[in-house]
């Protein structure tokens, strides 16, 4: 029998209710509180949009659960599990989907022990872009799937490139094939990436999947962008799709030059002998180097 040693901060049971947190065990066997599960994720589906982002510190997850995020990716590299086990302890409470690297599956038995190994540092469900029938095997093991449909970056070159996809009726129908193989795989949910936004209201209607939508406009479940891009950490130019909210770039420019410039004065001053000045030196005693110096002579 498990233990009934919380994992969760030691949130009580109403405390965590009147918070509208739902007390879960993950697939790891850690005891937990959530907003959401895949079950009541699906039961939003067609009633409201929910918020998703995929942050890339500790810092930017806590800002995120703290704001009031839904749902949160975060990139999980089999090889070093660290990164994201302390983003998932840096955001206890908020549904997180793991999002694990293509290549690194060559058969279905390999992609069930990378999901396990995602759940077992805290992930409520994967991320994937694998084939049907990894999704299938995941699936099958009890792990919960997301897969990934339309432009699917590290597959473009079967689609033409980093473009939009789903432009002609045989793209949109071969989309919307895809995302009804996921569901029958037993995925609960797909990230769909840029493609027309009235093609993807079309297609949430018709999937039982939660649809995630990045760039291809708000007629999916969950509305998706990257930390980076909602806050602005890089500079332009950047993509179509993304909306910036903040300019933190200009900020870490700006700490940038005032790094330099802090370096700079601290050289002068070296040089010039204005530091250490009195006030950052010790002042030996009186007498102490007349009698430090007879000591040598002695």
């Amino acid at each position: 029998m498990a233990s009934h040693t919380t994992g969760d901060g030691g949130i009580p049971p109403r405390d965590a209710h009147e918070r509208g947190l739902t007390r879960v065990m993950t697939l790891g066997g850690a005891y937990g509180t959530r907003n959401y599960t895949v079950k009541s994720l699906r039961e939003q589906k067609g009633k409201r949009v929910l918020t998703e982002t995929l942050p890339f510190s500790v810092a930017e997850a806590l800002a995120a659960e703290e704001a009031g995020i839904d749902t949160m990716k975060v990139r999980f590299d089999p090889q070093n599990p660290d990164s994201a086990a302390s983003i998932r302890r840096a955001a206890p409470n908020t549904f997180m989907a793991f999002s694990v690297p293509l290549i690194a599956a060559a058969s279905a038995e390999q992609a069930v022990r990378i999901g396990y190994d995602a759940m077992a540092v805290g992930a409520d469900a994967i991320m994937c872009q694998w084939s049907p029938r990894f999704i299938e095997a995941a699936a099958e093991a009890g792990i919960p799937v997301q897969g990934h449909a339309g432009l699917v970056p590290r597959r473009s070159t079967w689609t033409g490139g980093l473009r939009a996809v789903g432009k002609t009726v045989d793209e949109a129908k071969w989309v919307y094939d895809q995302i009804k193989t996921f569901e029958n795989a037993g995925a609960y949910a797909v990230e769909v990436e840029v493609i027309p936004a009235e093609l993807l209201l079309e297609i949430s209607q018709r999937t039982t999947l939660m649809t995630s939508s990045i760039g291809a406009g708000s007629g999916g479940d969950i509305q998706f962008l990257f930390a980076e891009d909602i806050l602005g950490n890089g500079p332009p130019p950047y993509p179509r799709h993304s909306k910036q909210y903040r300019e933190l770039y200009k900020l870490k420019e700006a700490m940038q030059r005032e790094r330099v410039a802090g370096f700079q004065e601290y050289i002068a001053d070296v040089q010039s002998g204005a530091f250490p000045g009195p006030e950052h030196v010790i002042k030996a005693p009186d007498g102490l180097i007349e009698g430090f110096l007879r000591s040598l002579d002695e």
